[in-house]
């Protein structure tokens, strides 16, 4: 399996494709199997490489405390290890706050950003957000990890037809070291870079599911007005995880921005 060390931490990538490289990153609790609809859409014209952030999936899981930053930083490592040069850097939920991190400390290393379903600053809006983080964190205490999986995996994929993908959902979630999980959220959780999205200064793209249940649209509509020049996207009939449950749609508006942006 490829890796690179990053501070001593061992981080696991996969890269298929050739041409201007495109980073993958994941959500809280995955690992780089949330891209599988994009690899074939994006390898036939770009370096596509996903990475397991640390603390999940195949990367190491040191002990907490944990920081977005240090994600960002681990980001960076990896690029300058391939030296893909500048990366076009798509972020989903968890991954978002990473690429952030890594726009944010790394400029010379991100050529755009692409912001799924993802904020500058946690808050729940209204009574069902608080509602849907309480239930996370009371499955979290009673049954830990195996019963927090299907809370989080039928909230994002609530439909019978999405059973295949909340069944996958809930296994990779159920795969999770418990320490290395809780120690990300509480690093989600301190996460904040209002004050420093001004300073981003490549173009990037915040995409919204209509029918995310995890992260309000005004998160989403926060983040895309302190970028400058960032464009904000709702993707009809689509939840938390656009990949994944409207794949056709995410490919094409996903294409449509690194193309017009390829030279960029």
């Amino acid at each position: 399996m490829p890796y690179q060390t990053i501070d001593g931490v061992r981080i696991y990538y996969h890269t298929e494709g050739s041409g201007p490289a495109v980073l993958l990153l994941h959500g809280l609790g995955s690992c780089a199997d949330d891209w599988f609809f994009q690899f074939p859409a994006l390898s036939e014209r770009y370096t596509v490489i996903a990475a397991d952030l640390r603390g999940h999936g195949r990367s190491d899981k040191p002990p907490g405390p944990y920081a977005i930053a240090r994600m960002g930083n681990d980001m960076a490592g990896v690029l300058a290890a391939l030296a893909t040069g500048p990366a076009h850097v798509v972020g989903l939920s968890l991954g978002g706050l990473a690429a952030q991190a890594l726009a944010i400390g790394h400029p010379p290393q991100v050529r755009s950003l692409v912001l799924v379903n993802t904020f500058a600053r946690l808050r729940p809006q209204g009574l069902g957000g608080w509602l849907y983080f309480l239930s996370r964190a009371a499955a979290m205490a009673t049954g830990g990890l195996e019963a927090q999986a299907e809370v989080v995996a039928r909230g994002v994929f609530p439909y019978p037809e999405q059973e295949e993908l909340r069944r996958a959902a809930a296994e990779r979630l159920r795969a999770n070291d418990p320490a290395a999980y809780r120690a990300t959220m509480r690093a989600v959780l301190r996460f904040d870079s209002r004050r420093d999205l001004p300073r981003v200064r490549v173009p990037a793209l915040v995409i919204a599911g209509k029918e995310d249940t995890t992260v309000s649209l005004a998160a989403k509509q926060e983040l895309a007005a302190r970028i400058p020049g960032a464009q904000l996207i709702v993707m009809s009939n689509s939840g938390h995880a656009s990949p994944l449950d409207q794949p056709e749609q995410f490919n094409q508006l996903l294409l449509a921005f690194l193309a017009h942006y390829k030279e960029g």
